[in-house]
């Protein structure tokens, strides 16, 4: 490999090098700005379960260093959701030089359209979820039984569930994809309407904590996003490819026309 053909992979990892220390240096701030709240956000992160638990019960650290280690951990988590949007927008930043034309319109949308749902899935489990679950949980219990639930357990099962609820609502932008491109067609996946929603079952069994609670209350929303999904996927049918194929038309014109003004030798 000669030196002139390193030199795009060298501008192009100093490029990438450079944008993922902007990705990281935003959520560093991010983080600096929040880590005093630390406690707050905890609490904040914490109150559908501390609300339906009964009279005289509360969290608990099994760990000396949980009560510090496991808010900072928290909010560390929040600032890289906080930062999501402007790390998206490095990663469309360092990708638009290479796609077309009508994929780098088609893609700021579906940048804001993910990030917006991907929250929307965080609030949809932070606002309806959690309460009926922990609800569920706290009245399902036998009788004696005090619940204390250690606080760092409860991070890692409502970061699970977040996590899993903000991909799930990314269905529709999945399937407008899929369309957009070609691939499938709504025809297509409303025949196969009763696969998708055992795999909506399976994908939420393998996504939450192992309750069959949680696993309906995601696969619900994912069979009814999926349904917003097909519908309006039918504004998207083929014309990724149709588009592609005029690009492609275009670029064969003008590599044409470039060598049709080239004198003859």
């Amino acid at each position: 490999m000669s030196v002139e053909d390193t030199q795009p992979l060298i501008s192009h990892l100093i490029e990438l090098r450079s944008r993922l220390l902007r990705s990281m240096i935003c959520i560093l701030l991010i983080f600096l700005a929040l880590v005093y709240f630390s406690n707050d956000i905890y609490h904040m992160v914490s109150a559908p379960l501390m609300s339906q638990l009964p009279h005289g019960a509360s969290m608990i650290a099994t760990d000396v260093a949980s009560p510090f280690l496991t808010p900072i951990k928290l909010t560390l988590i929040v600032s890289v959701f906080f930062s999501a949007p402007y790390i998206l927008y490095q990663v469309w930043s360092f990708i638009a030089p290479a796609l077309y034309k009508h994929e780098r319109r088609l893609m700021m949308p579906l940048l804001f359209s993910s990030t917006a749902l991907f929250y929307l899935g965080m609030a949809f489990a932070y606002f309806v979820v959690f309460p009926l679950a922990f609800g569920f949980f706290v009245k399902t219990a036998p009788e004696g039984i005090l619940i204390s639930t250690d606080i760092n357990n409860y991070l890692n099962f409502v970061m699970a569930l977040f996590f899993a609820f903000g991909v799930s609502f990314e269905v529709p932008v999945a399937i407008i994809l899929l369309c957009w491109s070609g691939v499938t067609t709504p025809d297509d996946l409303k025949k196969k309407r009763p696969y998708i929603v055992v795999g909506a079952f399976v994908v939420g069994m393998l996504m939450t904590p192992p309750d069959v609670f949680s696993q309906t209350l995601l696969a619900i929303p994912m069979c009814i996003l999926f349904e917003i999904g097909v519908f309006f996927a039918r504004f998207y049918v083929g014309k990724g490819r149709k588009k592609a194929n005029e690009q492609d038309e275009e670029d064969c014109e003008d590599e044409h026309s470039d060598d049709s003004e080239k004198p003859s030798a």
